[in-house]
């Protein structure tokens, strides 16, 4: 397994929590950064964009602005998330939940805000994701990356542009756009893969190499951990919609349908691309069995056309006297007794392979 897909395994399997620590310790993973803090505070008529270094701040365009979006990059900073949590009334457990990096997608709801998380890719050719947390309240946004970089420089555009539906959808619909963007952001790796899937094809049709199944056992692996990824992300954006008005409106909730398609359409894309990969495999078993069984032909058809050979070449290779008896190998006191061995030999092996030929063994 090469370091990359052992390392994925690990964001997965791993836990920095503490055995036997009480519900709701905050435990800072290893060897994350420290934390950054942006906001993004807009209204039908007006944006804001800065670097938040004092949180004071955030009460002042909670005030000003319908929706406050807060973007916390490195989850090192413990007193930050601590601020954070105290400020926005934030619930212990999904504090947890953020700096525990191995959660599977999913929704909970806390009295007055929703907690969720999904896994973020972070490469659009290579299995690469981290943890996305987010937390939706009624005036505010707040989402948790483990390192800088994400997929949602569109969203934030799209907010600088002045986009009329972004702008007056409230908290739910910048969710909503943030998770469309969090499923699109699949189908690059997913094309990626499948690209892949086409080329290995073509070259276990046309040039097969016992690489190839260790290449393709690879592409399965990194296709189940994907499905593991996008079921809960389809699960999660339906329980989304199967939640009251209080946090996405009836507008929403038609986006948030089609966001559960597109999440619907990557799982299939998945599913059909490892169908596709145990078809390669197969292929490849396959072929690789019908070249050992040509060899094997090949070699039985030599050795069967040389065991009669072998006969005659041992029977006149026997010592006997031919003084003792005129019956012992009269050939070898004969002019022509070499050239009627060989010719012999000869119609041997032409008669045999005649026969084979006949019998459909060279085709």
């Amino acid at each position: 397994m090469s370091a990359s897909r052992k390392s994925e395994r690990l964001a997965v399997m791993r836990s920095d929590a503490p055995i036997a620590a009480s519900p709701g310790t905050l435990v800072v993973p290893e060897g994350c950064g420290s934390s950054t803090v942006t906001v993004m505070a807009y209204g039908p008529d007006a944006v804001v964009e800065e670097e938040c270094r004092d949180l004071e701040g955030l009460d002042a365009l909670s005030a000003a602005y319908p929706v406050v979006w807060v973007n916390v990059v490195g989850l090192g900073t413990l007193d930050t998330l601590t601020a954070l949590g105290e400020r926005f009334g934030l619930h212990r457990l999904a504090l947890e939940d953020v700096l525990h990096v191995t959660q599977r997608p999913k929704v909970d709801e806390y009295g007055d805000h929703l907690f969720l998380t999904a896994r973020m890719p972070v490469s659009r050719s290579e299995l690469e994701t981290e943890q996305l947390s987010v937390f939706l309240g009624q005036t505010f946004v707040l989402t948790f990356q483990e390192e800088a970089g994400d997929c949602f420089e569109g969203v934030r555009q799209r907010v600088r542009d002045g986009r009329p539906r972004l702008r007056r959808g409230g908290p739910g619909y910048l969710v909503y756009c943030l998770l469309d963007e969090l499923v699109d952001a699949y189908f690059p790796l997913l094309e990626s893969i499948g690209v892949s899937l086409e080329d290995l094809e073509d070259e276990v049709r046309t040039a097969p190499s016992r690489n190839h199944v260790h290449e393709i056992h690879r592409v399965k692996s990194e296709l189940v951990t994907l499905r593991r990824y996008v079921v809960p992300l389809r699960d999660m954006v339906a329980a989304l919609l199967r939640q009251d008005a209080e946090f996405f409106s009836e507008e929403t909730r038609v986006y948030l349908r089609d966001c559960l398609d597109h999440a619907i359409r990557a799982q299939e894309l998945i599913d059909s691309d490892r169908d596709l990969a145990a078809g390669l495999l197969e292929l490849d078993l396959t072929l690789a069995g019908q070249r050992v069984n040509e060899v094997m032909k090949v070699l039985t058809i030599t050795a069967t056309v040389f065991i009669p050979l072998s006969f005659i070449a041992g029977l006149y290779g026997m010592n006997f006297d031919r003084e003792a008896s005129r019956w012992n190998l009269p050939e070898l006191g004969w002019s022509l007794g070499y050239p009627f061995a060989l010719g012999l030999m000869v119609l041997t092996a032409a008669g045999m392979l005649a026969f084979f030929w006949r019998r459909g063994w060279f085709r």
